[in-house]
């Protein structure tokens, strides 16, 4: 499929005025300079994830993180559809460089359904990267601040990210504790 030929490269995973309307006063992270959902940085704007985004490098952004695969267009539009049809489960925020029309930054927050504690639901980071040329502005701090703040917002019972070792500290910040008996254990059936 061509970019634009579906009309729809501008549709949001979710709705862009969830973010707008993040209440921070919760937050103890601080920004030295001072960024926000609203204001990211110079060129920059935090924004949900959008189909048009295969072309502005999100799959190559996501490759500086882990391996990706090689993910077509119509993988891409199919894994993006199939996301949009679990509405309030997938929230994909990115941060995208305006003069070069990049996304430079990315985070998902997915939303668990559960049947426990009251049928309440769960949060879980995953995903969270900034393109290695953008790193060192706060973006990655920023981006998990919005994350938490929007977990909260939206009513989970708590959050967690899987982290290895040596970035425990940083994630601290954000709230987040090793609780003494948690393990995390997986078992994978394929190596991409």
């Amino acid at each position: 499929m061509e970019p634009g030929q579906n009309g729809n490269e501008n549709k949001p995973i979710f709705e862009h005025n969830i973010l707008q309307n993040l209440d921070f006063s919760k937050s103890t992270t601080q920004y030295n300079p001072a960024v926000s959902v609203q204001n990211p940085g110079e060129g920059l704007r935090m924004r949900p994830l959008c189909r048009g985004d295969y072309d502005k490098g999100f799959m190559s952004l996501l490759s500086q993180m882990t391996k990706v695969g090689d993910v077509s267009r119509e993988e891409f539009e199919a894994r993006f559809t199939a996301m949009e049809a679990c509405p309030d489960s997938y929230y994909i925020v990115v941060i995208e460089d305006t003069m070069t029309k990049k996304v430079i930054g990315s985070g998902t927050l997915v939303i668990e359904q559960k049947f426990i504690r009251k049928c309440s639901s769960r949060g879980r980071i995953e995903d969270v990267v900034v393109h290695n040329q953008y790193r060192g502005k706060q973006l990655v701090k920023l981006m998990m601040d919005t994350l938490m703040v929007l977990s909260q917002q939206l009513g989970c019972y708590k959050v967690s990210l899987e982290s290895e070792d040596d970035r425990v500290m940083f994630y601290s910040q954000f709230g987040l504790i090793k609780e003494a008996g948690q393990n995390y254990m997986c078992r994978r059936f394929k190596e991409m």
